[in-house]
């Protein structure tokens, strides 16, 4: 007897990016004979065996059913399957939808399944140029050149964007690392290069600039930083000096403005020395008769004594008159007076 039969067996395996959108062909033929409900159902096969098969879309009794897995991008290609097109439309794939995913169609007594393996590919993306080593004449020079995604397997080409366009001829490529290695570098190799990165289902491009020059004057250098260090360390210890010389004067300052000297008596005030001077003329005139005080002048008690009286011992000394003893003053016709007593403070009592 004949029964149900898919048609679409000739294409089993798809590549697509990342992003695309892919159809998973299942056609098939139902017999006179298969009588029964028409069942199409769609399944992932995981790599591992240990995990079951995940049921991605289904037909059943004229109904569709695609809560399973990613409804919003897995649909029928056919609205109506019972056309004979039970094909699945997969968008926006991801790098998760890699698998091997299996058509299986009944129609009682007839049975068939059909298994596609997809693989989504990630287009490379993110590339990066660089440079590694000195750019010096007569140098080793590494262009490095990297995509950060994007699938197995990548094939990485290096070419001279500017001047001859041309690739040295000491130039090495690796077309697995994407390294380019440029021997024994010259002026000439100065320019532009641009690499580009592919792989079965896109390509990415990214570009360094190169600027060979010559060698610089380590020596000169290496002197200029010498000297410019032992100047500032010498600016450095004179300010420290200063800083510390600064100290000391104003250590010095601050002790010698706060050292009191015992050995100087304090100064006598004004009251006390006119005191004095009135009580010891006063005295001089009491010892002297009439005629031994013509030759003094009289100097009125109600004046103050200037700056001038407040000299130290020994001007006062030069100019203090001199002593008569009683017996002379007795020959000489003096007269005795009595001499009123002063108390402390100068009053006479």
């Amino acid at each position: 007897t004949r029964s149900l039969s898919i048609t679409s067996a000739d294409q089993t395996m798809f590549e697509k990016a990342q992003g695309e959108k892919v159809t998973l062909p299942c056609t098939f033929v139902l017999s006179e004979e298969d009588e029964g409900p028409l069942d199409i159902e769609w399944v992932l096969i995981p790599a591992d065996n240990q995990k079951k098969e995940q049921i991605i879309i289904m037909y059943s009794v004229d109904r569709i059913y695609n809560h399973y897995y990613a409804a919003d991008r897995m649909q029928f290609t056919n609205p109506d399957p019972r056309s004979g097109d039970g094909s699945l439309d997969i968008l926006n794939l991801k790098s998760a939808d890699t698998g091997t995913y299996q058509c299986k169609v009944k129609k009682a007594p007839g049975v068939q399944s059909q298994k596609i393996q997809l693989t989504v590919l990630v287009r490379p993306t993110r590339t990066k140029c660089s440079i590694e080593g000195s750019q010096e004449i007569g140098k080793d020079v590494t262009l490095k050149c990297a995509s950060q995604e994007g699938s197995p397997v990548l094939s990485y080409d290096w070419r001279k964007a500017s001047g001859t366009e041309e690739l040295p001829a000491t130039s090495m490529l690796n077309k697995n690392t994407g390294e380019l290695l440029l021997k024994n570098a010259s002026q000439d190799y100065s320019g532009v290069y641009s690499c580009v990165v592919s792989n079965r289902v896109g390509t990415d491009e990214c570009s360094v600039e190169l600027n060979v020059t010559p060698p610089i004057n380590t020596a000169g250098i290496i002197a200029g930083a010498i000297i410019g260090t032992l100047l500032g360390l010498f600016v450095l210890g004179f300010l420290v000096i200063c800083f510390c010389k600064k100290q000391r004067e104003k250590k010095y300052e601050k002790e010698v403005h706060h050292d009191i000297r015992e050995d100087v008596p304090p100064p006598k005030s004004r009251s006390s020395t006119a005191r004095s001077y009135i009580g010891s003329n006063r005295s001089s005139l009491g010892s002297m008769s009439p005629s031994n005080m013509e030759g003094y002048t009289k100097t009125p008690y109600s004046q103050v004594p200037s700056e001038d009286f407040e000299r130290t011992p020994a001007q006062n000394q030069a100019f203090a008159p001199s002593k008569v003893a009683a017996p002379n003053l007795s020959r000489m016709g003096a007269v005795p007076v009595m001499i009123p007593a002063q108390s402390k403070d100068g009053s006479i009592v």
